[in-house]
């Protein structure tokens, strides 16, 4: 049974590619690309959290209970997410966390400038979206 929602996703979805295969008519490139868990999205929400950071400032080491995309805004975001090396992201490009995935480090790589990236959570409905972790 195709229900609204499956149908509505579906329409976004195609609308989304074929803006993405029009490039030249709209200037949209696809910028960002990676597989996600095979997940339910039941009750869920999309939270869109901006976080700035002074220079050399960071963040404790974390974890998020669904999917993190983080997309740099201003400066250089040092990163450090699951098994993947530490890597600095500027302006422009971005990064995901899947579910319960430990953010090891996160913080301005510069020492003299400040930073800001654009975190969009998707998370069940209730639950807290950042948990610190305990050393």
């Amino acid at each position: 049974m195709i229900t609204r929602r499956v149908l509505m996703q579906s329409a976004t979805s195609l609308l989304f590619a074929q803006a993405l295969r029009s490039q030249g008519a709209g200037g949209a490139k696809v910028v960002f690309q990676r597989d996600v868990p095979d997940l339910t999205l039941k009750n869920w929400s999309a939270t869109a959290v901006e976080v700035s950071y002074a220079p050399g400032e960071s963040s404790a080491a974390h974890r998020h209970p669904g999917i993190t995309i983080a997309y740099v805004l201003e400066g250089e975001i040092r990163s450090k997410v699951g098994d993947e090396p530490e890597r600095i992201y500027t302006a422009g490009q971005m990064f995901l966390e899947t579910p319960g995935q430990l953010h090891a480090v996160s913080g301005n790589a510069s020492t003299t400038r400040s930073a800001k990236l654009l975190a969009i959570l998707l998370a069940e409905k209730g639950k807290q979206l950042t948990t610190p972790v305990q050393d």
